[in-house]
């Protein structure tokens, strides 16, 4: 399930046309490293694996809808931050990627 939220985001995040070349290249390499940090992380958190990706799938959406709504970006980009909080000593690389895609979505909203 999550592979495949993963995989639909790929497949947006190349679609897209409001996406500039170079944040298209570092989404899908974050997306990337982000997929094989969730494997590991879904084995003993799978609740909490399933909300990362389901808040990155939220974020890609408001970040890249034709007419952008700022309210509804920051709601799923806070989600996005809130779905990783606790884990920051624990699996410090899935935490870094996650506040990368919300770095890179959030720049896109501007």
């Amino acid at each position: 399930m999550i592979h495949d939220t993963i995989e639909s985001m790929e497949e947006k995040i190349a679609a897209a046309r409001s996406v500039r070349d170079e944040d298209r290249r570092e989404l899908l390499k974050l997306l990337k490293t982000l997929e094989k940090e969730i494997d590991a992380f879904e084995k003993t958190h799978p609740e909490q694996a399933e909300s990362i990706s389901h808040f990155a799938r939220t974020s890609l959406h408001e970040a890249t809808r034709a007419q952008q709504d700022e309210q509804l970006l920051d709601l799923s980009l806070k989600g996005l931050r809130s779905s990783i909080s606790g884990f920051e000593g624990t699996h410090e690389r899935l935490v870094g990627t996650v506040n990368s895609i919300a770095l890179v979505l959030s720049n896109m909203g501007l």
